[in-house]
């Protein structure tokens, strides 16, 4: 294939020359209509690798993303660049995905972006015959797959688009990172014909993983920032945490603020934005902030609580060093975080009668009645929902996140809707209703001169910009806008912030409600476990972090020469060839008889001086255990690795 067309568009929209490597053999496969996995680590570009090829071919590319914000982000972006993209999403309105999916049909459209649970609507199913896709894509594939540590039952329904579109159009699965499970999970449920997976190595060489087991980590975080320079992200659990952690920094003259998702979208977009331009050195935050972070120059990823787990702590510190310049990623660990980590497992997986008193109360909240409530969207506020019931927040949060994984519902987190009109009437009634109104012509024109679009769909307004305008109080501007749509001239839906819960199936009676024990163990091992190889990272002083890390993703390395465990073994002034010839052969001995300290070195073949170095780390790190009688045996548990 010529690669040259494609190349051209990401020159014209994007400014770039080149593809990365992993980018354009996805596009590549791609093009020559394969199905594809990509496995591209975060910030690796994914987005380029279904925009670029949808531009080049006739037609529209469907893009699943289970991230309202961030499908809202890209479609900005797009229209931003003058490359025609519409979402649909449970925030919008019957009406609004109507139009949305028309437009999408007729309109010149590019790019359609749906989340999951929309997949299965009627409305959807009955026009996805009818669009001429050239491409469909699915981000965050992990989701797909019940060995994932996301895993949402709505992504099972992607698979059937395959019966009501050629088979023709190749899918596109995209991931940040995946084990050999997921990996054959996500390529069977999205039925690939062939398995076809392309990926970069997941290995960081810029980035030094290091874990600081420390009990004060506070007077270790500032001494710390004190020391290094350049900015940097500071992952921590609770919203609490993150506005204690970033004053501490503040108060020892450390430039910091707080980030999480309770606050008001305008002022985590200006925390971002004062983060990004370097405003603000440092940003204390939950696992909220990570989407749609673009910023290369981070030098620094530091957890101050332990995530629960490799995907999400690799996910988190991958956001050091995009610039390939060297960065730190910093877990801080004390032994009151493994107990908190093993005792978070009671609460992440409520009793099963729990979670059925949730659904009930649920239902019964936002007065569904039994037999029905399939596909109904409703406004969701967590905290009026718990006050209401008493019920205690985290065991509640976990029931609602169980019911999701269950397949009952789907849960979403607060998303912001701004206002948005589309015009009911066209031009030529528009200008006839203007003249026979004077009233309204000036407020109408004021719309149109302010947004365009608003014909053909509907288009996100802001009444305190036109309030700005037009001289008028925000109050008369709303009343401007709810008299045209009383008059059926538009459509005004005002903006509003919520979380939203979507009935995937109808209200059943408790009996009924399916949570198979079996199931419900299966989960919560698959978590102890993920949660227990977190741990080991954690624990581990003896092997190097980045090969734990790729490890746990399949991948073989050798030792990065630049984690805490390395460095240790490094000044031992040894190459890392010497250091491993002469543990074999202290291993190879050790396996078949048990020396004193003196026998030992003897029967090695190199200069003793060496070999008791290698000895002294090997006995400092309890490879090798020492009995009361002074005899060297090697740990059974550690025979088999290094």
């Amino acid at each position: 294939m010529n690669i040259e067309p494609y190349r051209q568009i990401l020159t014209k929209y994007w400014g770039f020359t080149s593809f990365r490597p992993l980018q354009e053999d996805i596009i590549r496969s791609v093009a020559e209509g394969k199905d594809t996995l990509g496995l591209m680590p975060t910030g690796g570009g994914k987005s380029i690798t279904f925009q670029v090829p949808a531009l080049v071919n006739e037609g529209i590319c469907l893009v699943i993303t289970p991230l309202i914000a961030l499908m809202k982000d890209q479609v900005n972006r797009l229209n931003t660049l003058e490359i025609k993209s519409l979402a649909i999403h449970s925030g919008m309105s019957a009406e609004e995905i109507d139009i949305a999916l028309e437009n999408s049909i007729y309109g010149n459209y590019k790019f359609l972006y749906i989340s999951p649970e929309r997949i299965s609507t009627r409305i959807f199913q009955a026009r996805l015959p009818r669009l001429n896709l050239n491409l469909v894509a699915v981000d965050e594939a992990h989701c797909i797959s019940q060995w994932g540590y996301d895993f949402r039952p709505s992504y099972l329904k992607i698979a059937s688009i395959r019966d009501h579109i050629s088979e023709k159009v190749p899918f596109l699965a995209l991931t940040a990172s995946a084990t050999a499970p997921v990996i054959d999970d996500i390529t069977q449920k999205l039925r690939f014909r062939g398995k076809n997976v392309l990926r970069t190595s997941f290995e960081r060489k810029n980035i030094s993983y290091l874990v600081r087991k420390v009990d004060d980590k506070g007077t270790y975080l500032v001494k710390t920032l004190h020391k290094i320079k350049g900015s940097g992200i500071v992952y921590v659990r609770n919203r609490k945490k993150s506005k204690e952690i970033a004053e501490l920094l503040v108060a020892n003259g450390i430039s910091a603020d707080f980030y999480h998702a309770g606050l008001p979208v305008e002022l985590r977009d200006k925390k971002q934005i004062s983060w990004t331009t370097g405003e603000t050195r440092v940003i204390v935050a939950t696992n909220a902030f990570g989407m749609g972070i673009d910023k290369a120059e981070v030098r620094f990823v530091i957890h101050w609580d332990m995530p629960e787990s490799i995907e999400d702590y690799f996910q988190e510190s991958g956001r050091a060093g995009r610039d390939s310049k060297p960065a730190f990623a910093v877990l801080l660990y004390s032994p009151a975080d493994k107990k908190r980590l093993e005792d978070s497992v009671k609460h992440k997986f409520p009793p099963v009668e729990k979670i059925k008193d949730t659904y009930e109360a649920l239902c019964n909240f936002l007065q569904v009645p039994q037999g029905s409530g399939k596909d109904n969207v409703f406004d969701f506020n967590i905290y009026d929902f718990i006050s209401k019931y008493r019920f205690p927040v985290i065991e509640t949060y976990n029931s609602l996140s169980f019911l999701q994984r269950e397949g009952y519902i789907e849960f979403t987190e607060e998303i912001n809707n701004p206002s948005r009109v589309h015009f009911i009437v066209g031009r030529d009634d528009l200008y006839k209703f203007q003249v026979a109104n004077e009233a309204f012509d000036g407020f109408i024109k004021l719309l149109l001169r302010s947004y365009t679009g608003m014909f053909t769909e509907f288009v996100a307004i802001n009444e305190e910009v036109l309030s700005k305008k037009s001289a008028l109080s925000r109050d008369a501007v709303y009343r401007f806008l709810v008299k045209l749509a009383t008059l059926k001239i538009i459509s005004y839906i005002p903006g509003k912030k919520t979380a939203l819960v979507i009935f995937t199936e109808e209200r059943l009676e408790r009996k009924a409600l399916k949570i198979s024990p079996d199931n419900y163990l299966h989960v919560k091992e698959k978590h102890v476990t993920r949660l227990n190889k977190m741990i080991d990272y954690a624990d581990y002083n003896t092997r190097c972090r980045s090969v734990i890390l790729l490890d746990y993703f399949g991948e073989e390395s050798d030792r990065c020469g630049i984690c805490d465990v390395c460095r240790e073994r490094n000044e031992l002034d040894l190459s890392k060839y010497e250091f491993d010839l002469i543990l074999d052969e202290i291993k190879d001995v050790l396996v078949l008889q048990k020396p004193d300290a003196r026998e030992l070195v003897s029967k090695i073949s190199h200069p003793e001086e060496k070999v008791i170095k290698v000895l002294r780390w090997l006995l400092d790190h309890n490879k090798i255990i020492m009995d009361d009688k002074h005899l060297l045996s090697w740990r059974e548990a550690d025979l088999f690795s290094r």
